[in-house]
């Protein structure tokens, strides 16, 4: 055995200084490996807003696929409607303690300095924010129709709207037979019109040729309308009014309950998803 494992002074020295090198590689190794998990968690810590808010949006997408979004007040949000939007629970619970105090939020930057939701998913929600006309000092004023004397165009009569047919109607330059069917469709559901505004609601018309339309054709003989009362209607009777949703009609329903009835007409602009910017349109077919 002594030829196989003696060894000179300068061999030992060579193995000592050799085991040295491995250690010192090995500790290199193991170090390194160690930075590189703390630099991982490090970022993985960093990134878990990130993370929520992609988890939101993820939720919000799901919503998407599964329902359509309707337009609503952001004031009224519920946990259940905060949480498939995509809000986290303090989100929701600084939108309530909000309005705890009696105050209302007026515009999408001001839901996001009270809730403090991410600007990400506050573009995704927003564009289906619905605040009352009222609220919105700044908001341009819905464009209406003013009536004016001289309609006449080279020595043609104003004819009735409300029995003009879809080939008269179609004489307007800008509405073809679609747009006319169209047209007769929502006046049929009306029971006829009762303003000249109310063509402005027709979908897909434009308000220029609107404009051109009642140059030809106005109001004239109002129909006889069984108004529908507030106070006493089901939702369903309330529902069957074009402008209110039936949901909607079912929120008028609860509120009404809940007050002990309505005594004006501007206690619904309360009531989420009520369309406040039709309100004067749709007083046409109310009672208190």
């Amino acid at each position: 055995m002594n030829p196989h494992f003696k060894l000179t002074k300068q061999q030992r020295s060579g193995v000592f200084f050799l085991l040295l090198v491995v250690i010192g590689l090995q500790g290199i190794y193991f170090y390194s490996k160690t930075e590189t998990f703390d630099l991982r968690a490090s970022i993985f810590a960093k990134n878990c807003d990130l993370q929520q808010q992609i988890d939101s949006l993820k939720r919000l997408a799901q919503v998407k696929d599964t329902a359509k979004i309707y337009p609503f007040n952001p004031n009224f949000i519920t946990d259940y409607k905060g949480y498939m939007l995509g809000m986290s629970v303090a989100e929701i619970d600084r939108l309530h303690d909000y309005r705890k105090t009696d105050r209302y939020v007026d515009s999408a930057k001001e839901f996001q300095e009270v809730t403090q939701v991410s600007d990400s998913l506050l573009n995704t929600i927003s564009p289906y924010f619905r605040f009352p006309e009222w609220s919105q000092h700044k908001r341009k004023p819905y464009v209406k129709y003013t009536p004016r004397t001289n309609m006449a165009i080279s020595g043609s009569t104003i004819r009735d709207l409300n029995s003009a047919s879809i080939d008269e109607l179609t004489s307007v330059y800008g509405i073809g037979e679609k747009l006319a069917t169209r047209i007769v469709k929502f006046r049929d559901r009306l029971g006829g019109f009762l303003v000249n505004d109310q063509l402005y609601d027709v979908y897909g018309l434009r308000p220029e040729v609107v404009e051109r339309a009642l140059l030809q054709f106005q109001v004239l003989h109002k129909p006889d309308i069984k108004k529908i009362n507030i106070n006493s209607a089901t939702s369903s009777e309330i529902a069957e009014l074009v402008y209110i949703r039936y949901d909607v009609a079912n929120k008028i329903v609860r509120y009404r309950n809940e007050k002990g009835g309505i005594a004006t007409f501007g206690e619904l602009r309360a009531i989420e998803g009520f369309p406040s910017e039709k309100i004067d349109r749709i007083k046409l077919y109310l009672l208190l």
